[in-house]
């Protein structure tokens, strides 16, 4: 039986789109480290913010909405408050409702291989149905740019 290739920390240029997050106080736990769990929480923050600051979707307004059905981490090297986190962001998969960005999170001094990495999968649907729809033209062409 062959065991699965174990994953790799990645380089910054990778990724194709950055985003500063700072961590906080209670991002720590009783290791003195970020908790696994505040990691989704950035990678969902680095993405929507990337999109709204590109026009790609409107959260309050918008009649598409992205739900999250898959999201996955593998941590290389720990993170903790005080300091501050790049997350860096590229496109892997386009589908005809649905985007799987993968995400490396970096520390914000000049560290070139990432933290921890993970993919977070979006279906795009209707506000108010929640089936999945075609992706819009506005995001397409920001997720185009991120491939």
């Amino acid at each position: 039986m062959t065991s699965p290739t174990r994953p790799q920390a990645e380089p910054r240029s990778a990724f194709k789109a950055f985003r500063p997050i700072g961590t906080r106080w209670s991002d720590n736990d009783v290791y003195g480290h970020v908790n696994n769990v505040v990691y989704y929480s950035w990678f969902d923050t680095a993405i929507n913010g990337l999109l709204i600051d590109r026009g790609a979707i409107d959260i309050h307004a918008g009649k598409v909405i992205g739900l999250v059905i898959e999201t996955q981490c593998n941590y290389f090297a720990p993170l903790a408050f005080p300091e501050n986190v790049v997350a860096g962001i590229r496109v892997a998969h386009i589908g005809s409702s649905s985007v799987r960005y993968e995400v490396g999170l970096f520390p914000e001094d000049a560290a070139q291989t990432c933290a921890a990495r993970g993919h977070f999968i979006h279906v795009y649907v209707d506000r108010d149905t929640r089936r999945p729809v075609p992706l819009p033209p506005e995001l397409l062409s920001v997720l185009e740019t991120l491939k």
